[in-house]
């Protein structure tokens, strides 16, 4: 039980959290790597025959899920010494302990008349001899196995890592085909590891900076239909719309909800000026809330809805700033060599990402909310517009190769600079935007 509740506490430190209270030690991480977490998720027990493809394919998408936050590494099943052929037999502890999996994850899955699929699983601390915590159970229909999958893998991320949960999440992106210069843009949505896609736009008209509303169900979006900038908000499940009003002669782009849901803060551009502003989605009424000559643009809310980050040029180059939801003077918070651009606020309310562009390199990093501490944690020809997940750890971005056939894709980092890796996607995609956990 030490050597699990050690390994916990080394992966607490790390991830900036507190090591669990049983723990006897607290072990303090200053520099290094972190070793993942050797574990084994054999194929779920199928409890009756229609449940066998579902149970395994499961299993594998909760391994997929884990293993991809390289924090834990899969066992795999030809090192399996035990096999778990029914759900409610006692684990022989000493086989799994002999091929070193500190964590074991057991499931069985059945498929019910109507096709109502119910999935149940344990996890066991296998140097202990016992179960992490209490079998959870979760019911749905066969199409959305896959969402059960990372509901489960959520709930085995938590209460190893203490960090909350991101699997059982969607991204909304712009789905790009075509060559560069005649590139073909329309809105997508999937799940977070690019599974499900689903289309909701056509791509007769361009469109950028789609974003998710505070409870999912609606996505803010730029689109040139008209032949300039408005915003629209669509319904996800009906794919229905609406276009935000504005005024005659004037564009409006990188929209975002407000943490309520009730406002959009958003740029408009009227006689050549840029400002920021903010429209109650109920009423239409907007608010403007800068007031310069500068081009004030890509504002994002603090979570407790009481500040807005944004970039601007005032200083004479692109710059971070803070202000009141309301207005007001803006705090500086960027100071480094190069621009900077695309703030998001972690959901967290600590950090603040954004887009650095300096020495020729474009870098995805973060800082604290006062500019302290920033940290680059990409580098390359072109990456931009980070997106949280909804547990403010991870960051997924675009990243344009070079070159006449360059494309955009989707990749993920962690918010140490750790587990750079692709999104797999059916297309290009770019501009993506996370949803807060489902439902």
């Amino acid at each position: 039980m030490k050597r699990f509740l050690t390994l916990l506490s080394v992966f607490f430190c790390l991830l900036g959290g507190q090591p669990l209270a049983a723990a006897p030690l607290r072990i303090e991480i200053t520099e290094g790597v972190i070793e993942p977490l050797p574990y084994a998720v054999p194929d779920f027990v199928a409890e009756n025959a229609a449940a066998g493809t579902v149970a395994r394919d499961l299993a594998r998408v909760v391994a997929e899920d884990l293993s991809g936050t390289g924090l834990f590494r899969d066992i795999p099943a030809s090192a399996h010494i035990s096999k778990i052929t029914s759900f409610s037999s006692p684990v022989e502890f000493a086989d799994w302990k002999a091929i070193n999996a500190q964590a074991l994850i057991t499931g069985a899955v059945s498929l019910q008349s109507g096709g109502r699929l119910v999935v149940k699983f344990r996890v066991y601390d296998v140097f202990a001899g016992q179960e992490l915590g209490n079998g959870l159970q979760f019911a749905g229909t066969q199409d959305g196995w896959r969402r059960m999958a990372h509901k489960v893998a959520d709930a085995v991320y938590s209460r190893i890592t203490g960090e909350g949960a991101y699997f059982d999440s969607r991204v909304v992106f712009v789905s790009e085909t075509g060559p560069k210069d005649d590139r073909k843009k329309r809105l997508a949505i999937m799940d977070y590891d690019g599974a499900n896609v689903q289309y909701l736009t056509d791509s007769s008209s361009i469109v950028l900076a789609p974003r998710f509303s505070p409870t999912g169900d609606r996505i803010l979006y730029t689109s040139y239909e008209t032949g300039f900038p408005q915003i629209y908000v669509l319904d996800v499940a009906s794919v229905g719309r609406r276009v935000l009003e504005q005024q005659a002669g004037t564009m409006s782009f990188a929209p975002r909800f407000s943490p309520d849901g009730r406002a959009v803060v958003y740029s408009l551009t009227q006689g050549g000026n840029t400002d920021i502003y903010k429209m109650d989605i109920g009423t239409g009424r907007s608010q403007r809330l800068t007031s310069a000559p500068s081009i004030e643009t890509a504002p994002s809310f603090s979570p407790d809805g009481r500040r807005i980050v944004f970039e601007s040029d005032r200083s004479g180059t692109q710059q971070l700033y803070i202000m009141s939801a309301d207005g007001g003077e803006p705090q500086r918070i960027s100071f480094g060599q190069g621009r900077y651009g695309t703030p998001v606020w972690s959901p967290r309310g600590d950090l603040v990402a954004f887009t650095k562009q300096s020495k020729g390199r474009f870098h995805i990093g973060v800082m604290r909310t006062d500019g302290s501490e920033e940290r680059l944690l990409t580098a390359s020809f072109l990456d931009e517009g980070p997106t949280w997940s909804p547990n403010g750890r991870v960051i997924m971005f675009t990243r344009e190769s070079q070159g006449a056939n360059g494309s955009a894709s989707l990749y993920t980092v962690d918010i140490t600079g750790r587990n750079l890796k692709r999104v797999k996607t059916i297309s290009g995609a770019s501009d993506p935007a996370w949803s807060p956990l489902q439902d």
